[in-house]
């Protein structure tokens, strides 16, 4: 049975209290798994793709197939399965780890992120995930996301392959056709904000509604441990980066009228999340409690589980090889409560888009101005962000 939202209740008040109280969390409701750390781009805001030129054998300590499904038999049901790379299409056995998510995860929601450099790998994958899908969980929505940064040449260039904008077109036309197919496939486009492509954001934000995809949305550039992209200079300030999201959150706002139930709910989530970044890009501190490694975990290649991307390495939690692959002894683990006590103490503070969404769904304040937009829309105003907690 997948998690569903009525299930959350329980979970996000466990989250909470584990949160308060310093006790062992439930498991989280989001796992995001960077199946491998392989990745054919060159972007200017990401250096992942040098784990494999500096030492190509690690790409044999990535975990194997076996040793996921153990792993995620251990889990337990998420909500929200987040694939990440590298870029996960290459992985030969990338299908087979969506089917096994499905089976043991069993999530509401199966997300994939893509730099569609492989149109034709991309395209057989996808529709091979959304086969497995109909058989496995019929209903089970997959989300793929390619990366938008740039119109023509500006893409290529931030993303350091030429060719990719052309590539990228081909795959999101190819995509569409597939959905007329399979109603499970949702197609977005994501827009990595930062300094290499501030100055376009309108055309850019132009172009790819004019693709008729199904989202569009934006995130800040920022240095991740995962990412390897420590150098610095690419996070747009806070001034710059509040006029870049304006007509992100202008549109969101013109459609929330039309919209109903969740998915309105979802949407003013978005708006408050952009308010949140511009408050946490200005004042440098967790303007909200961050559940990090409570609500949500990341699991690498390699089998550490972190609390986040940003911290990564750094703070990890665990090594499933080193507790039998059973994700829950790292969970329960010392070290894993060390590193929760270090987030509790804001002593970090960043933008991370997929944990600012938990932090949000588990601040109080920020929870009754996405309520109070399933009775009125206009009232999604002010930064829609309250004290840490």
């Amino acid at each position: 049975m997948n998690l569903t939202a009525l299930d959350l209740i329980p979970k996000l008040a466990g989250f909470k209290l584990s949160h308060l109280l310093g006790t062992v969390p439930p498991t989280p409701i989001n796992l995001t798994f960077s199946v491998t750390n392989l990745c054919q781009s060159r972007c200017l805001t990401c250096g992942i793709w040098r784990f494999y030129q500096d030492d190509p054998k690690r790409l044999e300590d990535e975990l194997s197939l076996d040793e996921i499904a153990q792993v995620f038999r251990s889990i337990g049901h998420v909500y929200f399965f987040n694939v990440s790379g590298g870029e996960p299409f290459l992985r030969n056995d990338f299908e087979e780890i969506v089917r096994l998510a499905l089976r043991h995860l069993t999530p509401a929601v199966v997300h994939c992120p893509t730099n569609v450099l492989g149109p034709s790998r991309v395209l057989s994958g996808t529709r091979k995930i959304l086969e497995i899908i109909a058989r496995e969980r019929p209903g089970t929505p997959f989300t793929i996301k390619p990366s938008f940064d740039g119109v023509g040449d500006e893409h290529d260039r931030i993303r350091g392959v030429p060719g990719n904008f052309q590539r990228l077109l081909t795959a999101v036309d190819g995509l569409k056709r597939l959905k007329r197919e399979f109603p499970d496939l949702h197609v977005g486009l994501g827009t990595v904000i930062s300094q290499h492509n501030l100055a376009s954001l309108v055309s850019i934000q132009q172009r790819a509604m004019a693709l008729e995809v199904d989202t569009y949305i934006s995130e800040v550039a920022e240095e991740r441990a995962e990412m390897a992209n420590a150098a610095g200079g690419m996070t747009p300030s806070p001034d710059e980066y509040e006029r870049a999201i304006r007509p992100f959150k202008e549109r969101i706002l013109a459609t929330l009228p039309g919209l109903r139930g969740l998915a309105r709910v979802t949407q003013t989530l978005r708006t408050l999340y952009y308010d949140l970044t511009v408050r946490i890009l200005r004042e440098r501190r967790q303007v909200l409690a961050c559940h990090a490694g409570i609500s949500n975990a990341h699991l690498s290649a390699y089998g550490d589980v972190w609390p986040c991307a940003v911290l990564g390495q750094g703070r990890s939690m665990g090594n499933v090889r080193d507790h039998g692959l059973d994700f829950r002894a790292v969970w329960r683990s010392r070290q894993a409560r060390d590193v929760r006590a270090f987030i509790k103490g804001r002593t970090c503070a960043c933008p991370l888009a997929n944990q600012a969404y938990a932090n949000l769904l588990l601040d109080p304040v920020s929870l009754m101005r996405a309520a109070l937009a399933l009775l009125s829309p206009g009232r999604v105003t002010g930064p829609g962000t309250g004290r840490p907690r």
